[in-house]
């Protein structure tokens, strides 16, 4: 009867969500792995990490990829999943407490990742956090491209709404992880296609950046993929990339993109041909 009433209480939760998000501003995205398995687990996840007017989640318990939105002015990624750690739910950044797994209910007890522990002792508000040792980082030696590569979703995202003023706002967030990228931390491989690739991505992510047009963004979109798939395809990413081919783009030539999801939604038509596409390749 307890499962029940759970259940029950999710799906009140999921419907009333769009009322309890009230207006972000200063709007960044990011994605993260989060471990769960059901839907009493998308509560927990969701909950943790939703705050009024600074941050929400939206987790896909099939993928385990949440999508996280926030106010870079009042919190940060990281700060966010610090939060939902602590709820008990590893991600690839922190691992839960001990005590706060233990809490979560039978369905949610997943099998567990190895990271850096969240310290149960510290609040919950994103400034008091504390941690038991230095956070493993996105962008950090383990993987020095990934905040590149969710500032690109993120353009590709908006592109896919048909959303011309969210691609220029989130390409200048690709603007900067472009710029933050330190070359010494990659392969020699890849280093060396950066090296070549790199002033044409920052030209594509500027034209982006400079219109609202989403004809011309998705256009220089198309160039964008094609130089972050060169760079991106000679690396061990730990997450898959799917590499994904539109045939009617570009009046019939065809264009590609990267997504994190096999599931296909087409950044050159939107809703108009959503689903058109196919995987032709996967990175991992």
């Amino acid at each position: 009867m307890m499962n029940i009433q759970r259940i029950w209480m999710v799906w009140l939760l999921l419907l009333l969500s769009p009322a309890l998000y009230a207006e972000i501003k200063n709007v960044s995205e990011g994605k993260a792995k989060i471990l769960g398995d059901c839907a009493l687990c998308q509560q927990g996840i969701e909950k943790a990490g939703y705050e009024k007017n600074i941050s929400r989640v939206s987790w896909d318990k099939d993928s385990k990829i949440a999508l996280i939105t926030y106010d870079n002015k009042q919190t940060n990624l990281d700060a966010i999943l610090k939060k939902i750690a602590l709820a008990g739910y590893d991600n690839e950044r922190f691992l839960a407490p001990d005590q706060a797994y233990a809490q979560l209910a039978d369905c949610c007890q997943y099998e567990r990742m190895v990271k850096t522990k969240v310290n149960s002792s510290a609040g919950a508000d994103h400034h008091h956090l504390t941690m038991d040792n230095e956070p493993s980082m996105a962008g950090s030696q383990e993987e020095p491209l990934k905040d590149l590569l969710m500032a690109y979703y993120a353009v590709k995202d908006a592109l896919v709404e048909t959303d011309g003023q969210t691609a220029a706002e989130q390409a200048k967030n690709l603007l900067g992880e472009i710029k933050a990228v330190k070359m010494g931390q990659l392969p020699h491989e890849q280093h060396m296609i950066w090296m070549e690739v790199m002033n044409d991505i920052n030209m594509e992510a500027l034209r982006i950046s400079e219109t609202k047009d989403i004809e011309k963004q998705r256009n220089y979109f198309s160039a964008l993929s094609e130089n972050m798939y060169k760079v991106l395809k000679v690396g061990k990413p730990k997450e898959a990339i799917y590499y994904q081919h539109c045939p009617m783009a570009k009046g019939g030539k065809g264009a590609n993109w990267l997504s994190p999801f096999a599931t296909i939604k087409n950044p050159y038509y939107g809703a108009q041909m959503l689903s058109c596409g196919k995987t032709t390749e996967t990175i991992q």
